[in-house]
C-alpha cells in the first residue's frame, strides 16, 4: 500500500502536483523559520556563553593571574576589556589568543583594532599602552563586531591596582549574577522565553496552513478512498495511502526548508535580535534539533491529514450518503477559557526559573490560540444563525444557512488568519506596552545631554582625595570645566529633605566648581558648598536651588571622591580625548561615560526585540494569507457541484460570487473579533506576570494594520471568486 500510495502521490496527474507543490512551499516555509527559532535559542545560549571568560572569578588555579575587567566606551560603543599580568609559566591564558600579552603588548579583537587604525591616538589608542600582538579570535568574541581586548601589565603594576583580582581558572559559561558588576549581554532567560514563544507563534500557523492544503480536492479523494474500501481496501490500508501522501509533501517541504535554513542562516544571524549580531555558527543544528524537526513535522503532517480525511473511515458508503453533522457545542469555549485562566493564575506566581516560565506562558498562550481554533465553529455558526434570521437576499439567505448547516467547514478557511491576528495583537500589545513603559528613559535618551562625562568612584574601594583631576584635562581642546563631588565625612549628615522624585543628594560640591559647570541647579547665595547629586543634575520637578551644606570648601580637597564631572563640547573627539586621559589616571571597572551612552545599548536591545515582534507579525500574516487562499480555493473546489446545480437552476453567477464572499467574511469578522479581545488579555496577563506592567492600550496605527489585514484578505477572497466560473461548469453537475 506504500507503494501504491506514493503512485498516486507522484503520478496522479496535474491536481496531485499541485496540492505536492503547495503543501511543500508550505512546509518549506514554516521548517526554515521554526528552524531559526529553534536554533536561536541555543545561538542565545551560546553568545552570552562568550562573555563568560571575562568574568572570571575563580583564583583556584596553578600561578594565577592578576586580572581587572574593565568596561570601555567608544563613540556610544561598549568596549569589553580585561588587564591582565601572568605571575608564572602556568597562568591560564583566556580563550582567542595564543598566548598571554607580556607587559606594554596587547591583543583587539578586529572591529577594535580596526577602529584603532581609524582614528587619532589621543581618543582611542592610547588606552591601550605598547603594541597591538594580534587580534582576537571568534571563540572569544560574543559577536562579530564584538570591540575587546586584553592588555599586559606587569606583576608589579596590577598589583598596586585597586579593584584587580586573581584569576586561576577561566571561566566557560555567563555569570548568573554579577554582585561587582560584569560584562554581559541580555540574560539569556529571557530571550529564551521570547524565542520559545516565537516558536509557537509561527509552529501554529504553519500547520493550519498543512491541514488546509491538505484538503485541497479532498472530495475527490474521499470518493477514490471509498472506492477502494467498496472493492475491499481496509481502513488500515485507506489510512495508510493518505497518510504516505502527506508524509511524503511534508519530507519535501522539510528537506526544501532545511535547505532554506541553510541558504539564509547567515543573513539571519546578522540581525542583531539581541542587541548584538551572532556568529553563523551559533545557529548550529544540533542532532537532537536536526531529528526532533526532521522527523516530528512530517509525523505531525501526516496526523493532520488523517483528522483531516478521517471521514473515509466510516465506512465504503460514507461518503456518496453524507448524513448531516451534529452542530457545534458551547463546550467548543472551554479550551479558550481554560488558557486565558492559567495566564491569570500566574499573575503574582511568576515562576523563579527559566524552564517553569517557558512551560507557564507558552502552554497559556498554545491552549488560547487550540481554544480559539476549538471555538471557532461555534461562533461561526452562533453567528450565522442570526445573519440567517436577518438576511434580506439571495445570496444572503444561502450564505447564512450554508454557514450554519456545516459551520467547521466555513471557519476552516479563516482559521488561519485568526490566529495570525491573534499572534499579532499578542507581539503588537507586549512590544508596545513595554515601549510606553520605557517611554520616559527613551524621552530621556533623546533628550540626554551628550557633552558631560561621569567618572564614577564606585568599586567599593577606597576613593582618592585631593585633586583627581588628572593633568592638562582641563586644557584638552573641547573640555570646558571639570567639577569634582565629595563623600561627605562621618559628622556631616545630609539633609533628610528630597528633592522632587529624586530623594535627598549624598555628595558635596564647591560652589564655585558648581558656578563653571552646566547644571540645572545653583547654590544659594553666599553659601561656599552645596550638597548635589554626583551627576551635579537634578530632578525636573525642583525649584534649582541646591541644599547648603555646613563644611567649608577648604576642607574638600581632604575627602573621598565620588565622581569627576568633565563638561566638553559635545564633540566626539572633545569627548573620546577626556575619556582616554580620565581612563588612564582612574583605571576602574567603568570608565567615564555620558548619559546617551548609558541607556545606548538597552535602546538598542530593544530595538532587536521590536525588529523580532515585527518579523513574527509578517510571517504570520503571510502564512495567514496562503492558508486563506488554499482555504478558499479548497472550499470552492469542494462545493463545485452544488454551486453548478445552483448555475443550472438559474441563479446567477454574481450572486454564487457573493455568497462565496459572503461565507468567508462572517466567520472571519466574527472570530477575529474574539482573537483581537483573545489576544489583548494574553498579552495583559503576560505583562502583568513576567514583568508586574498594566498592557498599553495599542494606538491607532495598531488598528490601521489590523484593518489593513482584514482588507488584504478581502482582496485574496476576490482573488478565487473568478474560479467559480471554471469550476461551475454543467460537466461539474453530473452524478459520477
Amino acid at each position: 500500500m506504500i507503494r501504491f500510495g506514493l503512485r498516486l502521490t507522484l503520478a496522479g496527474g496535474r491536481e496531485a502536483a499541485v496540492r505536492l507543490i503547495v503543501i511543500t512551499v508550505a512546509m518549506a516555509l514554516g521548517v526554515g523559520l521554526l528552524l531559526a527559532a529553534l536554533a536561536g535559542l541555543g545561538g542565545v545560549s551560546s553568545q552570552n556563553d562568550r562573555y563568560g571568560w571575562a568574568n572570571s572569578r575563580t583564583a583556584a588555579g596553578p600561578d594565577p593571574l592578576r586580572w581587572q575587567l574593565r568596561i570601555d566606551g567608544f563613540d556610544a560603543r561598549t568596549i569589553g576589556r580585561v588587564d591582565l599580568a601572568a605571575t608564572g609559566p602556568r597562568s591560564p591564558v583566556p580563550p582567542g589568543i595564543p598566548r598571554l600579552p607580556a607587559a606594554g603588548e596587547y591583543f583587539a579583537s578586529p572591529a577594535l583594532a580596526e577602529l584603532i587604525a581609524s582614528y587619532p591616538a589621543a581618543e582611542l589608542a592610547d588606552r591601550y599602552p605598547g603594541r597591538l600582538a594580534g587580534t582576537i579570535g571568534d571563540e572569544a568574541l560574543p559577536s562579530p563586531d564584538s570591540l575587546v581586548a586584553v592588555v599586559g601589565y606587569s606583576p608589579a603594576e596590577m598589583s598596586q591596582r585597586p579593584g584587580a583580582w586573581r584569576v586561576g581558572t577561566i571561566s566557560t559559561t555567563a555569570p548568573t549574577s554579577c554582585p561587582g558588576g560584569c560584562w554581559s549581554g541580555i540574560p539569556t532567560s529571557g530571550l529564551q522565553l521570547i524565542l520559545a514563544v516565537v516558536a509557537a507563534a509561527l509552529i501554529f500557523p504553519l500547520f493550519i496552513l498543512v491541514g488546509t492544503a491538505t484538503r485541497l480536492a479532498a472530495t475527490r479523494r474521499e470518493q477514490r478512498y471509498a472506492a477502494m474500501r467498496l472493492v475491499g481496501a481496509t481502513p488500515r490500508q485507506v489510512g495508510i495511502v493518505s497518510a504516505v501522501e502527506a508524509t511524503v509533501s511534508a519530507i519535501a517541504g522539510t528537506a526544501v526548508g532545511f535547505a532554506l535554513f541553510l541558504a539564509f542562516r547567515d543573513a539571519v544571524a546578522a540581525v542583531p535580535f539581541t542587541g548584538a549580531p551572532m556568529f553563523p555558527s551559533d545557529l548550529a543544528l544540533t542532532v537532537p534539533l536536526v531529528l526532533s524537526v526532521a522527523v516530528g513535522v512530517p509525523l505531525l503532517a501526516a496526523a493532520a491529514a488523517l483528522v483531516a480525511l478521517r471521514r473515509v473511515r466510516v465506512s465504503p458508503l460514507g461518503i456518496t450518503r453524507r448524513a448531516a453533522t451534529r452542530p457545534p457545542r458551547a463546550w467548543r469555549l472551554v479550551p479558550l477559557l481554560a488558557g486565558l485562566a492559567e495566564l491569570t493564575y500566574f499573575v503574582g506566581r511568576r515562576p523563579s526559573t527559566v524552564d517553569g516560565q517557558i512551560l507557564a506562558y507558552l502552554s497559556g498562550i498554545f491552549v488560547v490560540m487550540i481554544g480559539l481554533v476549538v471555538a471557532g465553529p461555534w461562533l461561526t455558526m452562533a453567528v450565522a444563525r442570526v445573519a440567517a434570521r436577518r438576511a434580506n437576499g439571495t445570496a444572503a439567505l444561502i450564505a447564512a444557512r450554508r454557514l450554519a448547516s456545516n459551520p467547521k467547514a466555513g471557519f476552516r478557511s479563516v482559521s488561519g488568519l485568526v490566529i495570525a491576528l491573534f499572534v499579532m495583537t499578542v507581539a503588537v500589545g507586549i512590544m508596545g506596552s513595554l515601549s510606553a513603559d520605557r517611554a520616559e528613559a527613551l524621552n530621556a535618551l533623546h533628550s540626554a545631554d551628550r557633552s558631560v562625562l561621569f567618572t564614577i568612584f564606585r568599586d567599593g574601594l577606597p576613593a582618592p582625595t585631593g585633586d583627581p583631576v588628572p593633568a592638562g584635562l582641563d586644557d584638552q581642546s573641547g573640555v570646558r570645566g571639570n567639577a569634582v563631588t565629595r563623600r561627605p565625612p562621618a559628622d556631616l549628615t545630609p539633609p533628610q529633605e528630597a528633592l522632587g522624585d529624586w530623594g535627598w543628594p549624598t555628595a558635596l560640591v564647591s560652589c564655585a566648581d558648581l558656578s563653571r559647570m552646566t547644571s540645572n541647579g545653583r547654590c544659594a547665595p553666599g553659601a561656599g558648598t552645596a550638597w548635589v547629586y554626583n551627576s551635579l543634575q537634578g530632578p525636573e520637578s525642583w525649584n534649582g536651588v541646591w541644599p547648603t551644606a555646613a563644611i567649608s570648601p577648604d576642607r574638600l580637597p581632604s575627602l573621598a571622591v565620588d565622581s569627576i564631572v568633565t563638561w566638553t563640547d559635545g564633540s566626539r573627539a572633545a569627548l573620546e580625548q577626556a575619556r582616554t586621559t580620565l581612563a588612564l589616571a582612574h583605571p576602574m571597572m567603568y570608565s567615564p561615560y555620558t548619559d546617551a551612552e548609558w541607556n545606548a545599548e538597552a535602546t538598542r536591545t530593544y530595538a532587536g526585540w521590536q525588529r523580532l515582534a515585527d518579523v513574527v507579525v509578517l510571517t504570520s500574516l503571510a502564512i495567514a494569507g496562503c492558508s486563506l487562499a488554499v482555504g478558499i480555493a479548497a472550499g470552492l473546489t469542494e462545493r463545485k457541484r452544488p454551486f453548478s446545480m445552483l448555475r443550472l437552476a438559474g441563479v446567477p453567477l454574481r450572486t454564487l460570487r457573493r455568497v462565496v464572499a459572503l461565507e468567508s467574511v462572517t466567520p472571519l469578522l466574527a472570530a477575529a473579533a474574539v482573537a483581537l479581545g483573545a489576544g489583548l488579555l494574553a498579552a495583559h496577563l503576560f505583562l502583568r506576570a513576567q514583568m508586574e506592567i498594566s498592557l498599553h492600550p495599542p494606538g491607532l496605527s495598531f488598528y490601521g494594520i489590523v484593518l489593513g489585514g482584514i482588507a488584504a484578505s478581502l482582496a485574496v477572497i476576490s482573488l478565487t471568486l473568478p474560479l467559480l466560473r471554471q469550476i461551475t461548469g454543467p460537466d461539474a453537475a453530473r452524478s459520477d
